[in-house]
């Protein structure tokens, strides 16, 4: 039997190279809980994609992670049964169809042909009339029109109709609501933010780069931190000699500003010990390292987890002096009681922040992971109200504005304790606009152009 295409059949199309490694990646998220930014970059690398493909190809997985929710409910009202009875991987690929069609610059015949391409390459000839019906339909109306069409009246349902419009889950856009004390404009500029693709932001590690070193690199000083600058256009920052040496590093200007807070903290007497408590993967610890060893202070770096308390060793090996990290749990201090001058509880919390860097994670959170965290954030926190010595500071860190794993979890704690006192954070970060009326610090997406970064600052007596 010969394996020649027959003379009566015309030989198939091969898939877009781009988009088949985005779908590939989009699959390896979904199906394998992974992470979006370090399947994206290895696939990236593996398929030797740059340039615009390597563009195009991010947009493809980003916006169709992002927007998922938002399709899933188009593609509900464009096929002819539950989306749960789709198999994961054609639902995949219609969402990837749905994203050139409605948010990207993709003519919409090429877009239904390469999608159908596609289909019949990765899940069978059998599966590509079904796709083909599906994007064609998808393709009659545009993105606002559908969400006209399926999303209730904004008068009758707000949270509702901004869920689907915003590709938010209807529970994070009342969190957010909450966090804001609004639901009118202000909300729509931090969902739409939220929606953007973030910069990549440097950092200098004092004493080891200077931010001119990262601007002769091709960056631009950032507004806020004096430490920070944005590599504009994207790009690998490992081709730049100071990040791929561990003298910079990658760092939302956010988390430096929240970092660089507690180091400018006023102590009185002793400045010798630096704690951070939840270190792991060691940005914030990198440059309180960096920031300390200008002051003969060492840094000890505590991460449960032995795979990233190597990541935090990773981010300290250009960093002068003898900081200690340690595999260990930090609601269990193996410490004496008030060994620190300054500690950092940058604790694990939702995520809800940085949205805009994770794609996926919004659909991937819920409501009683919020609750299932606060037991911990709680003891962290207490347990570095504890490790620091009277007089010291305390910055209570997280990625997220969710009330209940910021000022709820702060107030709780000092509730439960008379040795300890909440001090106004703000006047520690200079020359940054619209922080509230404190004492604790909210950073926004919408506002500031960081992640949703919360400082609370607590001075042991």
């Amino acid at each position: 039997m010969s394996d020649r295409t027959p003379r009566n059949r015309a030989p198939q199309r091969r898939p877009d190279k781009v988009r088949q490694v985005a779908y590939q990646v989009i699959r390896q998220v979904s199906s394998q809980d992974g992470y979006a930014n370090l399947a994206l970059n290895k696939a990236l690398r593996d398929q030797r994609l740059s340039g615009r493909d390597a563009a195009f190809c991010t947009e493809l997985v980003h916006g169709t992670l992002r927007w998922q929710g938002t399709y899933d409910a188009i593609l509900a009202g464009s096929v002819s049964r539950p989306l749960a009875e789709l198999d994961p991987e054609l639902l995949d690929l219609l969402r990837l169809g749905a994203h050139q069609l409605l948010r990207m610059r993709v003519d919409s015949y090429a877009a239904v042909n390469e999608m159908v391409t596609l289909t019949r390459a990765e899940v069978g000839q059998s599966r590509s009339g079904l796709v083909n019906a599906v994007l064609r339909k998808v393709s009659q109306r545009t993105l606002d029109q559908w969400i006209a069409a399926i999303a209730p009246h904004s008068d009758d349902d707000l949270f509702g109709f901004l869920s689907i419009a915003k590709a938010h889950p209807r529970w994070i856009v009342e969190a957010f609501a909450d966090a804001l004390h609004t639901d009118g404009y202000e909300l729509d500029d931090l969902l739409d933010a939220d929606n953007e693709p973030p910069r990549v932001t440097l950092v200098a590690r004092p004493g080891l780069a200077e931010v001119d070193d990262l601007i002769e690199a091709g960056a631009t000083r950032a507004r806020y931190s004096p430490y920070a600058a944005v590599l504009q256009g994207g790009g690998d920052p490992g081709r730049i000699s100071a990040v791929s040496s561990g003298r910079a590093g990658v760092q939302d200007e956010g988390s430096q500003l929240v970092a660089t807070a507690l180091a400018m903290a006023p102590l009185e007497g002793p400045d010798a010990q630096w704690l951070d408590l939840c270190a792991g993967p060691g940005g914030k610890s990198a440059l309180l390292a960096a920031i300390g060893s200008q002051r003969d202070a060492l840094l000890t770096a505590v991460e449960p987890l032995p795979h990233r308390a190597e990541l935090v060793r990773a981010n300290l090996r250009a960093v002068p002096g003898d900081h200690r990290v340690l595999v260990g749990d930090g609601t269990k201090p193996t410490w004496p009681e008030g060994s620190y001058d300054r500690v950092l509880a940058d604790v694990p919390c939702s995520g809800l922040g940085a949205l805009r860097r994770r794609p996926e994670a919004r659909w991937r959170r819920t409501a009683e992971d919020v609750a299932e965290l606060r037991p911990l954030q709680e003891r962290l926190l207490d347990s570095a109200i504890t490790s620091v010595r009277k007089g010291g500071v305390v910055a209570y860190v997280t990625c997220t504005p969710h009330l209940q794993e910021t000022r709820a979890v702060v107030d709780a704690v000092l509730a439960q304790r008379s040795d300890a006192v909440l001090e106004d954070a703000r006047e520690l970060l200079p020359g940054v606009p619209s922080l509230g009326e404190g004492p604790d610090v909210q950073l926004w997406p919408h506002v500031h152009g960081t992640d949703a970064m919360y400082l609370a600052l607590i001075r042991r007596q």
